[in-house]
């Protein structure tokens, strides 16, 4: 059996990186939102925000959805059912990996 720190290493590194797991665990709790509000809230710039919502895209953990909307492009990011497995899934683990670090001994 693998250690806690073990663990570590072989988180979903698709989710794992800072700026996706932002987006996700946003899109958990409100479902869906509009791009300029996702940046705003993320911190990100708006390509780096679009490569990732791509990459998060490729994956099936979100979707998007643009609309003209008084002449203007509105784009809306919803998280999927399996992104949101995903995300859920991701935070029960790190729970229970810091529980476990909290719970480990050193054999020296």
């Amino acid at each position: 059996m693998s250690s806690a720190f073990e663990e570590l290493a072989n988180l979903d590194r698709l989710i794992h990186e800072p700026a996706r797991l932002a987006i996700l665990t946003a899109l958990a709790s409100c479902q869906k939102t509009d791009f300029t509000f996702l940046q705003r809230l993320t911190g990100l710039s708006a390509g780096n925000l679009s490569v990732q919502l791509s990459k998060l895209e490729e994956a099936e953990f979100v979707n998007t959805e643009k609309k003209i909307v008084a002449k203007r492009t509105k784009t809306h990011v919803f998280i999927t059912r399996e992104g949101q497995e995903a995300i859920s899934q991701y935070w029960k683990k790190m729970e229970d990996l810091h529980n476990a670090a909290g719970n480990w001994k050193s054999e020296e």
